[in-house]
């Protein structure tokens, strides 16, 4: 059961090659069509011509989004990760295993979004009991971030204090001392909201994911990392994001801090000690 996906690039440019047998369409009017597909009519013959001649595999390739990209006005920042539950029913196979902290069976989803509410980076394949840091330690975007990232010009990801806090994925500080730690905090929690939000819009727009999916989680990853691709297509084609009334009561992560062993706590004080006196 894996699904570890990373979007950098969403499919490659096709000449535009508009097919419009879509006759199945033609009984909806638009606003319908866009309730029951979440997409424009355009927007999906669009991705029918992406994916006609065969269904690619998203690139794991890893090109570095732009260091000046900053969200509320915390420096350098690439992207910011959490975890969210999406709710199965109860698995024939390990099932306490996927019984969550708060007692309903799920898949724990890891994502990185950027400041356009992109999931830049998607790990579904965790039972719902899984620890978010154990998550990350085993993902492949901590090994690459390992290697690769050098300086602060690499860019930082913010995470909740579910997570270390190291060199390229800072957290809070947990007992702030200094008006500058006050400063950073509040900081940190405005930018982090970026992807409370992602996750928001995700779960609203493709309504399974905050419903029990009643399938085998190895199936239910799948439907994760699709809707994901499907996502970032809605947000690259500017497609509204859709408004719900009750909204999605499981998008704040309340996981517990991590009390294992920390670095990273050097990069932290310079950052409050430079952008935040």
């Amino acid at each position: 059961m894996a699904m570890n996906i990373m979007f950098d690039v969403l499919g490659r440019q096709r000449t535009q090659q508009f097919h419009r047998d879509f006759s199945v369409l033609e009984d909806f009017t638009d606003n319908q069509v866009r309730a029951r597909y979440r997409f424009s009519r355009e927007n999906i013959v669009f991705i029918a011509d992406l994916v006609r001649d065969e269904l690619e595999r998203p690139t794991k390739r890893s090109n570095a989004l732009s260091v000046e990209m900053q969200h509320g006005g915390f420096p350098g920042v690439v992207g910011c990760i959490d975890g969210t539950q999406i709710r199965i029913q109860a698995p024939t196979q390990n099932e306490p295993t996927f019984v969550n902290r708060k007692g309903y069976h799920s898949i724990n989803v890891q994502a990185i979004c950027d400041e356009k509410k992109k999931l830049t980076n998607v790990v579904a394949r965790w039972p719902g009991s899984t620890h978010d840091s154990h998550i990350f330690r085993m993902s492949d975007i901590k090994q690459y971030l390992e290697i690769h990232h050098r300086t602060l010009a690499d860019g930082l990801i913010l995470g909740d204090s579910g997570y270390a806090c190291q060199k390229y994925l800072l957290t809070l500080y947990l007992r702030p001392a200094t008006i500058q730690q006050d400063r950073y905090n509040e900081c940190h929690k405005r930018t982090r909201t970026r992807i409370e939000r992602a996750f928001g819009v995700w779960k609203r727009r493709f309504h399974v994911l905050h419903g029990e999916i009643r399938m085998r989680p190895e199936r239910v990853c799948k439907i994760i990392g699709a809707c994901a691709v499907l996502h970032n297509l809605a947000v690259s084609l500017k497609e509204p994001e859709l408004d719900d009334a009750n909204g999605v009561n499981d998008i704040i992560n309340d996981a517990a801090v991590y009390n294992g062993p920390e670095d990273g706590h050097s990069v932290r004080r310079h950052i409050t000690a430079t952008y935040f006196d």
